[in-house]
């Protein structure tokens, strides 16, 4: 399981539908915004692949000026394990 954090930068006139719209992907969270358009989000997919997929998707929204990744963890599953 990969756990990773980013700052995304969105235009404040559409920060709301940006926010809606990473709500919708799978394992996506938005933990904080501000009214500038910065954005505090957490991706949690099961393969660093799928984490690094999810934040190109993340960086190409309509709307998304910038995408950084702040932070990136590589955990098993615990359901995984025997």
């Amino acid at each position: 399981m990969n756990i990773s954090s980013l700052l995304v930068n969105a235009r404040p006139e559409v920060q709301q539908r940006v926010q809606d719209g990473l709500l919708l992907l799978g394992g996506v969270e938005v933990h904080a915004a501000s009214k500038d358009g910065q954005l505090i989000v957490t991706i949690e997919a099961d393969s660093d692949r799928a984490a690094a997929d999810m934040f190109t998707t993340i960086s190409q929204q309509p709307g998304v000026l910038s995408a950084s990744l702040v932070y990136s963890q590589f955990e098993p599953d615990p359901d995984e394990e025997a």
